[in-house]
């Protein structure tokens, strides 16, 4: 296929004249506000605001809103979490050595970090990581990162190695990397999996596999990220080594120094924030508020411009882990591994310092390729409305920021949305990554294309709403049209249209500080137990732009006498608001003006009575 270079190709089907499956245009989304029932037994330092928000995400009473750590599930239920330590504790006890490999997200990045950290405390004398180039190798352990390894791993046959073999142990990824597992058995080491994604119709060929996504596995939370995984084999470990005997002369490592990193891997890895993952994400949040996060992650808060002590998730989410995700895109993930490990603070800051730098330029990368996505899909013709699935190409788009365009473009448009860009500028191989919608889950919809044409897809794997793919280039339309027709034979045409879910309204005494900032240390909030969201109508007092693309507003709630201050980020050039509008926003403190004051941060505006 002859694809003009900078020209975006979309999916040949998109500029046909009729959808498939009726698919109707995303429109203008409709708002919807949560149910809930607010029962008895709260404390009284929980504000009623508080109550009918934890109320409406499930969370009948104090325990359950805010979990701690003492609640944490036990790693007994994880399938293999015997074997899994018994490989590590041996390994240990002969003084083997040890090799991480992560994958190159801030998840697999915490994760490694975690590793190295906690196997160090609990005893590891000789721990070395490594985590593939998204160039060199694509992604996990591939046959070909195998090969680059050897040198880091000592030939069990060659004399003076001493017995045993070395162990090689992967993070956040493996459970799909069947033939890399393979080549790293043929080079006669043990291997660990450890890995949250779901897993297909077999298992590597691994001395040890663990993760709570296998089939039968019987851990009750299945949302654990990556870091959390290798955080509960490292308790696993440190349990069967204490009831061994290892730490009877010293005192026994305190792993819950290392819920700094498995906070940052966890939110951003965007896993549901189910009980077990809020009570690790406040704790590792809590830590970092205290300044008692390792160098790495107060040196990237630092250089983000955030201030430790009102760190939120959400700080985390735009903030932290886009930084130490820049790397693997742009660059080599090592850096960002090395800021993480890094226990010299100047160290720290100046390796957080190139993340930053990084973080920048991924940003302008990502701009560009978001213009070219716009435009072409505003060559589409009039009368054409989207189809249920859309599929871009590029062939000089960057394959480590496809995922982040994939996933802004869905939230533009509202559908499963697949980038692809080559997997090297002289490749003709594509990279994938998928982005959903809820309702659909997106790896169901891979291996369902991958059954019915089998070879299309070269390899894939991920979550419901998140996924990767490796395609050849000549296969991009037979991939669009498949991908296509699988959604829209999957999905419910009615969930194509946007649907905003808010908290409903505040009443007027809400629109204060101590509400602000109830609402801003409440959380955590993300994945599956959202931010507050609130809705309602406004008078538009005043308003200008600033910035070039973002709308400063002065609001007066219909039926009050308050003038509120807002902002709509990214609300674009020529928007005049109407004199009366319905807003959906979030409450917080405006730390730019201090001395109690308070902002709305609207995430939608429309007139009233436009429906």
């Amino acid at each position: 296929m002859n694809v003009p270079t900078g020209r975006v190709l979309i999916d040949s089907a998109l500029m046909d004249s009729a959808p498939v499956g009726d698919a109707a245009p995303a429109g203008m989304p409709t708002i919807r506000r949560r149910d809930c029932e607010v029962g008895d037994g709260w404390p009284e330092s929980v504000p009623p605001l508080l109550r009918r928000i934890y109320a409406a995400r499930g969370a009948h009473d104090a325990d359950s809103a805010r979990p701690r750590l003492a609640r944490l599930l036990p790693p007994d239920a994880l399938t293999h979490i015997d074997a899994a330590t018994a490989l590590l504790a041996e390994a240990i006890a002969a003084g083997r050595r040890i090799l991480v490999v992560g994958d190159f997200d801030c998840d697999g990045a915490t994760a490694v970090a975690v590793a190295v950290r906690g196997l160090r405390m609990l005893g590891a004398a000789d721990v070395v990581h490594a985590v593939p180039n998204r160039v060199a190798h694509g992604y996990g352990l591939s046959p070909g990162l195998v090969q680059s390894l050897a040198p880091l791993l000592p030939d069990p046959g060659r004399p003076g190695v001493g017995p045993g073999q070395p162990l090689l142990v992967t993070v956040d990824h493996g459970i799909a990397c069947h033939a890399g597992v393979a080549a790293a058995k043929a080079q006669g080491w043990r291997v660990l999996v450890t890995d949250h994604h779901l897993p297909g119709d077999a298992l590597p060929p691994a001395d040890a596999v663990v993760n709570p996504n296998l089939a039968g596995d019987g851990f009750a939370s299945k949302a654990l990220a990556g870091v959390g995984v290798i955080f509960y084999v490292l308790l696993a470990l440190r349990r069967r080594m204490r009831e061994a005997g290892a730490f009877a002369d010293h005192v026994v490592p305190d792993l819950t120094t290392l819920l700094d990193l498995v906070a940052v891997g966890t939110v951003a890895d965007l896993v549901p924030l189910d009980a077990n993952n809020r009570a690790l994400v406040a704790a590792g949040l809590r830590r970092l508020r205290a300044g008692q996060g390792c160098a790495g992650l107060r040196a990237l808060i630092e250089v983000s411009g955030r201030e430790a002590a009102r760190l939120s998730a959400a700080d985390i989410g735009f903030a932290i882990g886009p930084r130490i995700n820049a790397a693997g895109r742009l660059e080599d993930m090592a850096i960002g591994i090395a800021c993480l490990l890094a226990d010299d603070i100047g160290q720290a800051r100046e390796l957080a310092g190139l993340l930053h730098t990084i973080n920048a330029e991924r940003r302008a990368v990502q701009q560009a390729m978001l213009d070219d996505a716009e435009a072409a899909l505003a060559r589409r013709p009039a009368v054409d409305p989207l189809h249920a699935g859309v599929c871009l190409f590029d062939a000089d788009w960057h394959p480590g920021v496809v995922g982040l365009v994939a996933s802004k473009m869905k939230d533009a448009l509202h559908r499963p949305v697949v980038a692809f860009a080559p997997a090297d500028p002289d490749s003709q191989q594509l990279r994938g990554s998928a982005r959903s919608i809820p309702g659909l889950h997106i790896r169901d919809v891979l291996a369902a294309v991958d059954s019915a044409h089998p070879g299309l897809i070269e390899r894939f794997g991920g979550h419901a709403m998140a996924a990767g793919l490796s395609l050849r280039r000549e296969a991009f339309d037979a991939f669009a049209d498949a991908f296509r027709q699988t959604v829209a034979a999957t999905l419910d045409p009615a969930l194509l249209r946007a649907e905003i879910v808010t908290d409903g309204a505040l009443a007027a005494a809400e629109f204060d500080i101590a509400h602000a900032l109830a609402l801003r240390d409440g959380g955590p909030w993300g994945q599956g137990f959202p931010e507050p969201l609130f809705d309602g109508e406004f008078d538009v007092l005043d308003w200008r732009v600033v910035g070039q693309r973002h709308l400063k507003l002065t609001l007066c709630p219909v039926g009050t006498r308050l003038r509120i201050d807002a902002i709509h980020f990214g609300a674009g050039q020529g928007v005049v608001p109407a004199a009366c509008e319905r807003i959906a926003y979030r409450l917080t403190p405006d730390d730019y003006r201090g001395n109690g004051a308070v902002q709305l941060v609207v995430e939608h505006r429309e007139p009233v009575n436009s429906r």
